[in-house]
């Protein structure tokens, strides 16, 4: 029976156990992706990847990730985990018991897992701080767009524009001025309400690449893999980030020509080099179809560094100071193997070159690849003034 006494329940039930299995996946997905992203200079250079069709699964070796808990020996270890006193800050703790070096070892090896990541999210990494430097806004009208905005609301359009909160209020305020109450129901014609567009003018950001590529027969197979790896990426950011960018691809030996894209990545080596023949054909190409006031302009070209020729290469200067005052940024990729040599004629010729829009980078490992791409596609805020003078 009652005894006029309330009963009151002390319980509460704790959820955060229930939430732990999705902590421990996030974190998991976060040390995945600080691994993969500790691992991007590598990765990025795996021929597997350069020479897929870019829908290709990456299998990427990381260390087995395990949750911290208590271990128990049952008395089968005589040590209880504490030293005697003699160690110092800084101290190195423990031993190298990976078992790798030359000899066979004797001591347990790290655990590693292989994670697959899709070509398309480690793009996102790759691509993650990259941007085509001080990109302008230009207005060449024969590449202008026009964007669709609903910025209106009518009583007649099309069903699939049908706006249902509009509606809804229109029919609400018809019953509560016929009938005093305010509802919903009755629908008729006169309350439905569709989203009507216009047309806006949209300025665009026009943008062209010159791809220049170095096919003479010094040119070996690690010069070869390092210009395709890096303008296999390059084509890929370019393509995914911006709407509209123009890519033109030149290949050059004694002599430049223009090729489409699958040859420019596949055409072999051979034939002396007379470097100053792309640029040539990169200025008549730029001045013909790409004006600095209609077009933001990147040239790019990636050698080896020989030449034929002081000639030339005193050419070659001419000819990039020139381009320069028509283009955003030049790029200059110089490729040397394991960095035989210290320097090559045609870089030290560059060194005429003073415009901070000239960017030469060194190539020397296939992991220098990743490295070039963050030099070449960033903020250049310190070439704002150098633009307004072209």
């Amino acid at each position: 029976m009652g005894t006029g006494h309330e009963t009151i329940t002390l319980s509460k039930q704790d959820w955060s156990l229930h939430r732990k299995g999705h902590a421990d996946a996030a974190r998991h997905d976060e040390k995945v992706k600080e691994a993969i992203k500790g691992n991007l200079p590598r990765i990025i250079s795996e021929e597997a990847i350069i020479t897929s069709d870019g829908k290709k699964i990456v299998k990427v070796p990381m260390r087995r990730l395990e949750l911290p808990r208590f271990r128990y020996d049952f008395g089968k270890n005589k040590h209880i985990g504490q030293g005697d006193g003699d160690s110092q800050p800084g101290d190195s703790v423990g031993q190298d018991v990976s078992g790798r070096g030359r000899q066979a070892g004797d001591q347990p090896g790290i655990d590693y897992e292989e994670v697959d990541i899709t070509i398309d999210d480690l793009a996102k990494l790759v691509f993650e701080d990259l941007e085509l430097p001080n990109l302008q806004q230009k207005q060449a009208r024969e590449m202008e767009s026009e964007s669709v905005i609903f910025d209106d609301v009518r009583k007649k359009g099309l069903w699939a524009n049908l706006d249902k909160r509009k509606t809804f209020q229109a029919n609400m305020k018809r019953n509560a001025m016929q009938t005093g109450q305010v509802r919903f129901g009755g629908v008729k014609d006169d309350d439905y309400r569709f989203r009507t567009w216009n047309r806006k003018p949209e300025p665009k950001t026009n943008a062209a690449v010159i791809a220049m590529r170095d096919v003479s027969g010094s040119m070996g197979e690690f010069e070869k893999y390092i210009t395709r790896s890096f303008y296999f990426w390059m084509v890929r950011f370019l393509r995914e980030r911006y709407n509209k960018v123009d890519i033109r691809f030149l290949t050059h030996h004694t002599e430049a020509q223009e090729v489409d894209e699958q040859k420019f990545f596949k055409l072999g080596e051979s034939g002396g080099t007379k470097v100053s023949s792309a640029y040539q054909l990169a200025l008549d190409i730029i001045n013909r179809d790409y004006p600095s006031h209609d077009w933001n302009t990147y040239p790019f070209h990636f050698s080896d560094g020989d030449n034929w020729g002081n000639v030339d290469n005193r050419r070659c200067v001419d000819l990039i100071k020139q381009i320069i005052d028509r283009s955003n940024l030049f790029g200059y990729g110089e490729i040397r193997q394991g960095a035989i040599r210290s320097s090559s004629v045609l870089m030290n010729s560059f060194q005429a070159i003073k415009d901070k829009r000239f960017t030469p980078v060194v190539i020397t490992d296939k992991k220098d690849v990743f490295p070039a791409l963050k030099q070449f596609f960033r903020a250049r805020p310190d070439l704002e003034g150098a633009l307004d003078r072209r």
